[in-house]
């Protein structure tokens, strides 16, 4: 009787295991061949500017290999966080699997970011973050490696009484302000020659008039760095404009097609160059990955690289300058 009980414990064991087991077995494969449901909403989808454009192309090409469902909701211009705002507030009505969102304000969708929080959706912030801690999943550059790495290039083209003013994008955004920090610590102790930091709230003609400005007010300017592509593109406009190109040396932040024709005629000395498709493919596929309940990485950067007139038409390099043909540059 005693071994019968035994006999009848035993099989009792062995079928809650194999119940078990088939339980997470089906799980498993039915959250392998669910159709995942994202919503992103970039900053902009702006035709002008090629970083948004190829971020996004990848964010689609990403849930085309996967087989999830992804909708773009984006605002028409970089700044406008409010209709960002109101296009996140219909994501979370929607109740995707998961939001993807390159914040455009440091604080001020934080309260919209824990309402899709607490509704269990699954939140990854690409390109920039927020100030509070509430992603499940970052994908981006490393902005302070990139404004560094452009720092440091920028400091072998000057000299110790160098005059240099930074054009940003929008003040107070994540990506702004690291990459400020970086460039300032890469120019080492030039930093002290920054006469002035000026916000063009991503719009190439504001980023003109600035310059124009700047070059009007400093004379003696040699250089005006760029912190992302509106700014970058605008301030070598100006330059150019201004028939400055021998005397103002123009760096910058993003590579666009007029990025590229401007280094060619020697407005540009430098660019850092964001792998833009590489990381909107990586932020659909990892946060598809974090979905399926596999190993990932909280944090994803995507890379960067330097790009000169010097090394522009290497091969490596045109995978990244020309970015639509290819997933880009490991």
């Amino acid at each position: 009787m005693k071994k019968r009980k035994q006999w009848i414990l035993l099989f009792c064991i062995a079928l809650t295991v194999c119940l078990a087991s088939g339980a997470m077995l089906y799980v498993r494969q039915k959250n392998n061949n669910k159709k995942w449901s994202l919503i992103y909403i970039p900053k902009t989808e702006d035709g002008t500017n090629d970083f948004w454009t190829s971020l996004i192309s990848g964010t689609r090409m990403a849930a085309q290999e996967c087989g999830a469902s992804l909708t773009i909701l984006a605002p028409e211009r970089e700044q406008d966080v409010e209709r960002q705002n109101e296009f996140l507030a219909e994501a979370i009505e929607e109740n995707p699997d998961a939001i993807l969102f390159s914040p455009s304000s440091f604080d001020a969708s934080d309260e919209l970011l824990q309402e899709a929080k607490e509704k269990g959706i699954k939140i990854t912030f690409i390109d920039s973050y927020t100030e509070s801690n509430i992603q499940d999943m970052t994908v981006a550059t490393d902005n302070l490696e990139a404004g560094k790495l452009l720092g440091e290039y920028a400091r072998t083209l000057l000299n110790e009484n160098s005059r240099i003013a930074i054009v940003s994008h929008v003040k107070g955004v994540s990506t702004a302000v690291e990459r400020e920090q970086g460039f300032r610590e890469g120019l080492g102790d030039y930093n002290k020659n920054v006469v002035e930091v000026v916000y063009c709230n991503s719009l190439f003609d504001k980023a003109s008039q600035l310059t124009e400005a700047l070059i009007e007010k400093y004379p003696d300017l040699e250089m005006v760095a760029g912190m992302n592509e509106y700014s970058a593109v605008g301030a070598a406009r100006a330059v150019q404009k201004c028939g400055k190109e021998g005397g103002i040396q123009v760096v910058g932040v993003d590579s666009s097609q007029e990025a590229v024709q401007l280094m060619e005629k020697g407005v540009f000395k430098g660019i850092v160059v964001q792998k833009a498709f590489k990381m909107g493919y990586l932020g659909v596929m990892e946060t598809v990955r974090m979905l399926k309940g596999k190993p990932y990485d909280e944090n994803v950067n995507s890379g960067c690289q330097l790009v000169t007139p010097e090394n522009m038409y290497s091969s490596e390099i045109e995978k990244l300058i020309f970015p639509f043909n290819v997933l880009g540059a490991d």
